[in-house]
C-alpha cells in the first residue's frame, strides 16, 4: 500500500513490533518470549537509545501468529519479517537494516508462512 499525498507524516522513521506473546509452557505451540524475546526486545530498546535514534520506536506486540519461526519481529513501514535468536542478530537488525535501511537476508521470514 502506498503512501497518499493527503497523509500525514510517518511519526517514525521506523517502527518495530517485536512478539513477546507468552503462552503457558505446555502449549504445542510455543511462544516468542518462551524463546528469550522479551530479554532481547530490552536488548533491542536499549541499544537504540545508546544510538540516539529517536525517529525509532521498539514496541512489544502481541502474537503476530508466526509462533513456529520464532521469535519474529516486524519492520515497518517496510514491512519486513525477521526471526531472530541472539544478541547478535538484533545488533544486526539495527545496524543493517535500521541504520543503514538494507536488509538482513539470513534472518528475513518469507511474507507467507
Amino acid at each position: 500500500m502506498s503512501r497518499l499525498p493527503s497523509d500525514p507524516p510517518d511519526f517514525f522513521r521506523v517502527h518495530v513490533f517485536i512478539c513477546t506473546n507468552r503462552r503457558p509452557d505446555d502449549n504445542k505451540r510455543g511462544s516468542c518470549a518462551q524463546k528469550g524475546s522479551e530479554d532481547l526486545r530490552e536488548h533491542m530498546k536499549n541499544a537504540q537509545k545508546k544510538l540516539g535514534l529517536k525517529d525509532v520506536r521498539i514496541n512489544s506486540a502481541g502474537c503476530l501468529d508466526r509462533c513456529g519461526q520464532g521469535p519474529v519481529m516486524v519492520i515497518y513501514p517496510e514491512g519486513i519479517w525477521y526471526s531472530f535468536h541472539t544478541i547478535a542478530d538484533i545488533d544486526e537488525i539495527l545496524d543493517t537494516h535500521v541504520v543503514k535501511g538494507g536488509r538482513v537476508e539470513r534472518l528475513m521470514l518469507a511474507a507467507q508462512p
